[in-house]
């Protein structure tokens, strides 16, 4: 999937279902999650461009998932969409520009 489909999930508000490999696993991992932003990580050293996610079926606890292009398999649009309420109880500071009403 290029950038610019996971922007239109963005953008239309649509789930995905994400393979990727998990480093911290050891192996490949498939996941059904909300696309939030494309771009660097605030929070990591490396300033490199990342698929960032909400992950709706982490093992441990739903949380947002931050993956470079190079660790992901394949990303499926969905035809389920998502609430930006249901995750985002933060401030704000997209990169991707989108209408998501007051989360936006």
């Amino acid at each position: 999937m290029s950038k610019d489909s996971f922007v239109q999930a963005i953008c239309s508000k649509k789930k995905i279902r994400v393979t990727f490999y998990s480093k911290e696993d050891g192996e490949v991992i498939v996941r059904r999650c909300a696309p939030m932003d494309y771009g660097p990580s605030k929070r990591a050293k490396d300033k490199s461009d990342r698929f960032h996610m909400w992950d709706y079926e982490s093992d441990r606890e739903q949380h947002t998932l931050s993956l470079k292009p190079e660790q992901i398999r394949n990303i499926e649009i969905l035809d389920e969409t998502f609430e930006p309420s249901e995750f985002v109880t933060w401030q704000t500071d997209w990169i991707i520009p989108r209408d998501w009403g007051e989360y936006s």
